[in-house]
Formats: structure tokens, C-alpha cells, sequence
């Protein structure tokens, strides 16, 4: 089935990206720089997990790719402004195997481009009217705005728990997040604008985020599980990044929840502990004092009482020994097999949920994608 899942969203992706793009192009066609960065993370190896997904839907309840694609191209749009913007508030350092927008062109900018794709994305929205009347536009338009809303809550929920320093969660508070951060925006909402472009009734449409809920559950939970077990070269996102940003995911937070007092007293001493970001003490003072040394304005002695002086005052950072003290507490204290079992449970929902809906679809490789979807989540790689 991966391999399926695979070719059936790389076949979706070169007509989605090239709506995609022209989108972008007809707004930015007097600066091709500002093209060149918005189309950035387009370019990049992805899944197209969420138009294929939209696109999908629509083929499996007979509608039209030529009705869908433009409304599947702003599902991508939203999808990397968002990327943009979680990249920024998370301190990432990578997305899809390359820098983070804001590591390669500087915060103002990615900011700016995040903006500037949420506003782009709006207008195909509204020429919706061209080809799928009002009564559908307005529909799609309500999912949207839903989405968009869900997605804010979700990330709310996940920056006030990092502002708070909150680590006393229960596995339903983590659910209860992903419900809103990816569930919503990933699954539900892409396959809601496909049926609504294919006119599937309410009925259809409630069976479907049944379905796709819980699949953003196990998606979430499986995508936390390959932070910590794939290499780069497969994964495309920050390998154990989310143990350097402290993310709450639901193996750490079963770990917190099963540990000694002692172990956890360490653990979330280490969480406490902001990633080194590279900023002035890593790289500019450092060049500074050296270079004042070079060009004898100050001498060795110096130059060792000031770096001393730094080092006592710098403010502690996550090293690669504590994210590997991290990575052993989660594994001494079954995180990752609690973890498994949470995303199975929910993958057994999907496949009940499926059962349900699938008689409402006639036989088609739309069809059989859907199907296969289950299995897809929990055994992905990337």
C-alpha cells in the first residue's frame, strides 16, 4: 500500500503544484524574488499528503479533478504558510531536508512570505464561483475559515503549554490538541472540500470525519514516533528535533508520567533548557573576541578571562548528551510502545469508520487509496 499511496500522490502533485505556482506567479510576476522564496518549500520533496487527500475524495464520490484542483492547490498554499509560520514559533532548524525558510532567508522575510501565501490563497477561494456556483464556494469557504480557526486553537494550546512550562498532561489533553492542530487541517478539511465539490450529502460527509479523524490521530502520533527513529535522509524534517524544542508528544509525556521523582526532576530540567539557536554568544562574540586577538588590541590572557567570563554567564542550552539522556528516558520507561499502542488504537477506529463509509463509494483506484490509507499512516517512513 505505500508504494501505492506513494505513485497515487506523486500523480496528484505535478497538477496541484503547478496550480499552485501559478497562483503565485500571477501575483508576484513583477518580483521573481519574492516568487522564487514563496515557492520554496513547493519545490521540495514532500508528500502532498493534503490535496491528494482533497483530490481524492472528490474522484471516489465522482466529481471532477478539473472542479477540485484549484480548491486542492489552496489546501497546499495554507499547508506551507502554516509550515512557515509553526517553523518560526518552534525554532526549527529544517523542513523537507533543507534549512527552515526563516534559518535560509532571516525571520522578517519568512514571516512575510507565511503572509503573503495566506493572502494569495484566498482569492482562488472566491473565482470558485467561476465553475462550482455559490452555494458550493460558500461551503468550501466555511471549511476554510473552520480550519484555519481549529489550527490557531491547536497551536495555542501547544505555545501556552511551552510558555507555561505545562508537562503534567494526560494523553487526552495531547489528542485533544492534535483534534485541532492536525486532524482538522490535515485530514478532515481537505476531504470536506472534496465532497463538497462533489456534492456528497451530509450523511457522507459525517462518515468521512469520523474516518479522517482518526487517521489524523495516528498520523500525529506515528509522525512523532519517526522524529525520534528515522535518519534525515528519509524522514525530511530535524532528526529528534522535537526533543531539542521539548515538544510535547505522547511517548516524553508517558515517560514524565511513569518515572521516579528523581528521573523526572532531570528530565525536565534538560526540557527547561532552550536549544543553542547560534545567536550572539554562539557565533558573534565568539568572532568578535577572537578577532580582537588576532589584531593584538587585546592578548591571550584577555581574551581567556573574557570568554570565561561569557561562558559563566551564558544561559544554559540543550547539548547533544541531554538529548540523548532524553531519548533514553522515553525508551527506559516504554514511551515508544505506549506510543504504538495509542496509534493502533486509533487505526482500528479508522478501519471502523471506514467500514462505514465505504459502501457509500463505488469501486475506483480513488476508492482503493482511501482504503488503503490506514495502513499508510502507521507504516510510513516519511
Amino acid at each position: 500500500m505505500s508504494e501505492f499511496a506513494s505513485q497515487y500522490f506523486a500523480a496528484c502533485q505535478g497538477p496541484v503544484l503547478e496550480q499552485a505556482r501559478e497562483i503565485i506567479r500571477c501575483w508576484t510576476s513583477a518580483d521573481q524574488r519574492t516568487y522564487g522564496v514563496m515557492v520554496d518549500y513547493l519545490q521540495r520533496r514532500a508528500k502532498g499528503l493534503r490535496p491528494g487527500l482533497c483530490i481524492a475524495v472528490c474522484r471516489a464520490l465522482g466529481g471532477s479533478l478539473e472542479e477540485v484542483l484549484p480548491s486542492a492547490a489552496v489546501v497546499e498554499l495554507f499547508h506551507n504558510a502554516f509550515l512557515i509560520h509553526d517553523d518560526i514559533e518552534d525554532g526549527s532548524l529544517e523542513r523537507r531536508g533543507a534549512p527552515a525558510l526563516h534559518q535560509s532567508h532571516g525571520t522578517p522575510i519568512a514571516l512575510n512570505i507565511g503572509d503573503g501565501l495566506l493572502a494569495l490563497a484566498l482569492r482562488p477561494l472566491l473565482t470558485n464561483t467561476e465553475h462550482l456556483g455559490l452555494a458550493r464556494t460558500l461551503q468550501i469557504l466555511e471549511i476554510i475559515v473552520q480550519m484555519v480557526t481549529e489550527s490557531f486553537e491547536g497551536q495555542a494550546m501547544e505555545l501556552r503549554w511551552i510558555a507555561d512550562g505545562t508537562w503534567d498532561l494526560s494523553d487526552a489533553d495531547y489528542e485533544d490538541m492534535v483534534r485541532k492542530k492536525t486532524c482538522v487541517y490535515s485530514f478532515i478539511a481537505p476531504a470536506q472540500v472534496g465532497a463538497v465539490v462533489a456534492r456528497a450529502p451530509e450523511p457522507v460527509r459525517d462518515q468521512l470525519t469520523a474516518y479522517m479523524q482518526s487517521l489524523g490521530l495516528a498520523f500525529q502520533i506515528q509522525d512523532d514516533l519517526l522524529n525520534l527513529e528515522r535518519a534525515r535522509d528519509k524522514y525530511g524534517k530535524e532528526y529528534q528535533g522535537d526533543l531539542w524544542e521539548g515538544k510535547r508528544t505522547l511517548m516524553l509525556l508517558h515517560a514524565l508520567r511513569e518515572a521516579s521523582t528523581s528521573e523526572r526532576t532531570e528530565a525536565l530540567q534538560i526540557l527547561s533548557s532552550p536549544r543553542p539557536q547560534g545567536g550572539a554568544r554562539g557565533h558573534e562574540f565568539d568572532y568578535l573576541v577572537d578577532e580582537l586577538h588576532e589584531f593584538s588590541v587585546i592578548d591571550g590572557r584577555t581574551k581567556n578571562a573574557i570568554n570565561s567570563y561569557l561562558a559563566a554567564r551564558a544561559e544554559p542550552v540543550k547539548s547533544v548528551q541531554d538529548v540523548s539522556v532524553l531519548r533514553q528516558f522515553i525508551d527506559d520507561h516504554q514511551g515508544v510502545e505506549h506510543a504504538r499502542s495509542v496509534a493502533a488504537r486509533h487505526a482500528e477506529a479508522a478501519r471502523v469508520a471506514w467500514q462505514e463509509l465505504s459502501g457509500q463509494l463505488s469501486a475506483s483506484v480513488h476508492t482503493r487509496f482511501l482504503a488503503g490509507l490506514t495502513d499508510f499512516v502507521v507504516a510510513r517512513e516519511h
